[in-house]
């Protein structure tokens, strides 16, 4: 049987989701906002979703952004992941 490749994504892809979850805090936000503005040009803040969790301890934001290349986005996940409160980013 063969394998099945992954997907290619050609870039750059415009509207290429990323969603992050974590500790649900004005913090997280911001922070998920600083790195996308830095990482990501032409990043709109206000496509951002948001969700909290049932219990409201976690939150879901998922953004939208040009990507240009497997470089940035790598970069994105470095510097979410980074943080303690991030506990995903996909």
């Amino acid at each position: 049987m063969a394998e099945k490749e992954a997907p290619k994504i050609e870039f750059p892809c415009e509207d290429y989701p990323i969603k992050v979850l974590g500790d649900a805090s004005d913090e997280m936000v911001s922070l998920v906002n600083e790195v996308m503005t830095r990482e990501a040009p032409g990043y709109d803040a206000s496509r951002n979703q948001v969700k909290g969790s049932r219990n409201g301890r976690f939150q879901s934001i998922t953004v939208w952004v040009t990507a240009t290349g497997e470089p940035q986005l790598k970069r994105i996940h470095e510097s979410l992941s980074a943080s303690p409160m991030i506990k995903m980013v996909m």
